[in-house]
């Protein structure tokens, strides 16, 4: 079906949302487009399953599935543009259009997860002596399509649907409203310095922008505000103690009850986060499961709650003495370089920074001049061209913000791979974070091969004063990180939709290829490709690098615990909470006293901004990362071994069997078939500087 095939109601041909695919027409996108677009295709979309779920629609792959999932792509094309603006752009406009929207795209795809008919045919599908001859992805596709419909409460009793199905669109609400809010919060803070002596100790480039700041707020002096770009340097560099208290406070409350951060009331998370966890709670019930974070392991590589507890606590154990000996040596040298006797959570990035530089030599500032935004990318396009036989050529299309970038792949044969946008600096309006998403999947449609799109999206540094932006080696770190999901979610061969790219991938695999590409970052050869002096040209020195890696594990005991912490707390919230009886905070503090080796202030909120889990999709799946973590050290590894960090046919290997089969098959699997093995955590301790310490083996 074409867009010209549509009912008249649907065919609205000056909508740009109503494109039918393809790369969005960002210069003609407004948020007044969302309304009739959206509302539009879902009417469309249930005739598309009316028709679908009749008895006469034979159920077979050819005349069911995929007319199904090329019929409602449509829908999920216009509905990830508009969720990608409200990421983006979130101002007025596209926040009332995207949250007037929500209730009832949420209540559409919970009304086609429970759909008795449409649920019945993927289990005929799967029963057919015809299954077998289905292309491996196709028998995939189905299998996992069976899986969702059950936990989407298609197998529910009659009088539990619309129940499951107002706890879906509830929780969707949540969600948005506590992103939100984390945003609200952030933007209203900002600390405003008039005296130059308050900025005793901070880098020229961070005062550069905070004089930016206030000048473009209208304000005298400089400002400072809660965004990464801002907040992190100045709790690293500033020598005025108060002033990082202050900081440190307004960020550890945002979208709290506090108002001396400069928070409202209406922006408090701490209810949304408790209704959210009753709500999962009782979803997870209603689907015959314990808890949330049992619904949440069914389409993830781990197999159940104790095992992700004990893989956790048992890091956890083998770590602390790390993480301890970490902080004994902080709080020694804060009493006896810096005369802070009484270290606080504000006093640890600054105190930290110092004895970073008085161990190796080395800060980040430093190193920051030498990474420019051009050397980067240009550094980053040709690690992944070497590795995986690809060529990245610079594009143009119309983009939601003039600093936006486009670029094209193509194979070495020229075959055109599929293209992605990156958005790099960070902004007032735009979520927090770095994310990668998906704008096209790679799919063989009725038209043809539809190639996939992504955007790569960061909180990086701007440029200042008319000079390209320069950035830290941990944002370079963080650009390579979205990078590999991009990579993963581009390279594929797969050519169903819904298990191609990162699509179908379980969710505490997917940051296999992400963490993945992190590592080369340290290798010399690739670093001493992407660096330049910003100002005179000059190579990354060999030195400097190697004070930059002799400080790679600085502290890796205090992050691996941070982690942890985090994670633990992520499954307790989903196991043993139980509304009405336990405090989120409380909960918290039981995973910090088995992990965390420095107390916090009580007034510290951070449940309010764990948007992970309450704003984003790792509910009870945090652990992921680190998980994920042991896959892609080993992955690595595996060019450690050959001596080579760019070695082309290890590099083809790992295109052929992790990113190309996207989610065709288990990860596991992928694998397997690329280190011929199981899984080994020894790589991971190795790179963290904890070769000594012995993890059970969990795969």
């Amino acid at each position: 079906m074409s867009c010209a095939d549509l009912p008249d109601l649907v065919f609205q041909p000056d909508n740009p949302l109503l494109q039918c695919g393809g790369l969005p027409d960002f210069s003609r996108i407004r948020a007044e487009h969302a309304e009739p677009a959206i509302s539009a295709l879902l009417l469309e979309s249930r005739a598309l399953l009316e028709r679908l779920a009749m008895p006469a629609t034979p159920a077979t792959w050819g005349n069911f599935a995929a007319p199904l999932t090329f019929g409602l792509d449509r829908l999920a094309w216009a509905w990830g543009v508009v969720g990608h603006l409200h990421s983006v752009q979130d101002e007025a406009p596209w926040r009332a259009a995207y949250n007037a929207l929500l209730p009832e795209v949420s209540r559409f795809y919970s009304e086609v997860g429970q759909n008795q008919a449409l649920f019945e045919k993927y289990k005929t599908i799967a029963d057919s002596a015809d299954f077998p001859v289905l292309k491996p992805e196709e028998q995939r596709f189905v299998t996992n399509e069976i899986r969702n419909f059950r936990l989407s409460g298609a197998e529910l009793a009659a009088a539990d649907k619309p129940r499951f199905m107002a706890i879906r669109e509830e929780l969707s609400g949540l969600a948005a409203k506590f992103a939100e809010n984390l945003l609200d919060a952030t933007n209203a803070f900002s600390l405003e310095v008039t005296d130059a002596a308050d900025l005793a100790g901070l880098p020229p480039d961070v005062v550069a922008a905070a004089l930016e700041a206030a000048s473009v707020a209208g304000k005298e002096g400089w400002q400072f505000s809660l965004q990464a770009p801002s907040y992190l340097p100045f709790m690293q560099y500033a020598e005025k103690r108060e002033l990082r208290e202050r900081m440190y406070r307004a960020y550890a409350t945002r979208a709290a009850e506090f108002a001396d951060s400069g928070s409202l009331p209406a922006w408090n998370n701490a209810p949304l986060l408790e209704k959210m966890l009753l709500l999962r709670q009782e979803e997870a019930e209603l689907l015959g499961y314990r808890n949330y974070a049992e619904v949440s392991l069914v389409d993830k590589m781990a197999t159940s709650v104790e095992e992700v507890f004990a893989f956790l606590r048992d890091m956890s154990v083998r770590v602390r003495p790390f993480a301890e000996q970490d902080m004994r040596t902080l709080r020694a040298f804060a009493a006896n370089e810096l005369f802070i006797p009484d270290l606080q959570p504000w006093d640890i990035p600054f105190a930290s920074e110092k004895l970073k530089a008085a161990r190796y030599a080395f800060s980040e500032q430093e190193a920051r001049c030498y990474f420019s935004e051009e050397k980067v990318m240009a550094g980053l396009f040709r690690v992944v061209e070497r590795l995986f036989a690809i060529k990245i050529e610079e594009d143009s299309a119309p983009v939601w913000e003039e600093s936006v970038r486009f670029y094209r792949i193509r194979a070495c044969t020229g075959e055109l791979l599929g293209h992605f946008y990156v958005d790099l600096y960070a902004r007032g309006n735009k979520r927090g974070g770095a994310w990668m998403d998906s704008a096209v999947s790679r799919s063989r449609t009725e038209k043809g091969l539809q190639t996939p799109v992504a955007y790569l999206v960061c909180n990086l540094s701007r440029p200042l004063g008319g000079r390209q932006a320069t950035f830290t080696h941990a944002e370079v770190e963080t650009l390579f990180h979205e990078a590999g999901h991009g990579f993963h979610h581009l390279l594929t061969q797969v050519e169903t939709s819904g298990v191609s790219g990162i699509d179908g991938v379980e969710w505490d695999a997917v940051e296999l290829p992400s963490q993945f590409m992190e590592n080369f970052c340290w290798e010399w050869e690739v670093a001493r490709e992407m660096s330049a002096h910003v100002e005179t040209g000059e190579p990354l020195p060999r030195e400097l690098f190697d004070r930059m890696l002799q400080a790679r594990n600085f502290q890796s005991g205090m992050a691996t615990a941070r982690q942890l912490e985090f994670a633990l707390f992520d499954m307790l919230l989903h196991v043993d909470f139980m509304p009405g009886r336990d405090d989120p905070l409380l909960l918290w503090q039981a995973a910090r006293k088995e992990v965390a080796v420095f107390p916090l202030p009580e007034w510290h909120r951070f449940p309010n901004s764990f948007s992970h889990i309450f704003g984003g999709g790792y509910a009870a799946g945090y652990y992921s990362y680190k998980w994920a973590e042991v896959l892609s050290a080993d992955a690595y590894a595996a060019f450690e071994e050959a001596g080579d960090p760019l070695d082309a046919a290890i590099g083809a290997r790992f295109l052929a069997e992790i990113l190309a089969v996207g989610g065709s098959r288990p990860a596991l699997e992928s694998f397997l078939a690329f280190r011929g093995r199981p899984p080994s955590p020894e790589a991971l301790l190795r790179h963290s500087g904890m070769q000594n310490v012995k993890i059970k083996k969990f795969f």
